[in-house]
């Protein structure tokens, strides 16, 4: 059986940056817990991993050593989607050595993640 996974990001304002995650993934923004720390994103079907906001206090200083990558059919698109949303590009497009490509933006919070062509 394969191992469940949950995907957890930190912010500083969960509540906020849970509206961007839940329309960049198709998910839906579930009830901050009692405690006022963790806010889940519902996936679409229950095969998908949930993927979580986690109230933190201090501000995002360094590179992510682990990010997302969204593979979608019209990249551009979502892109231009995100930064309409508050996204921010990080560098220049990248090509891989299978002809694909991806660009690394950050979310309004400033975590990595990529958008990949999924053509």
């Amino acid at each position: 059986m394969p191992t469940r996974i949950e995907i957890g990001i930190d912010s500083n304002n969960p509540e906020q940056l849970a509206v961007f995650w839940a329309d960049a993934l198709g998910y839906a923004v579930g009830d901050l817990d009692d405690a006022a720390v963790y806010l889940d994103l519902i996936p679409p079907r229950p095969d998908l991993p949930v993927v979580y906001l986690q109230r933190v206090p201090d501000p995002k200083t360094v590179k992510a050593r682990v990010h997302l990558d969204l593979y979608e059919v019209d990249a551009p698109a979502k892109i231009a989607s995100l930064l309409a949303r508050g996204a921010t590009l990080l560098g220049a497009p990248q090509t891989g050595s299978q002809g694909g490509w991806w660009q690394v933006l950050a979310d309004p919070e400033g975590n990595e993640f990529c958008v990949c062509d999924a053509t």
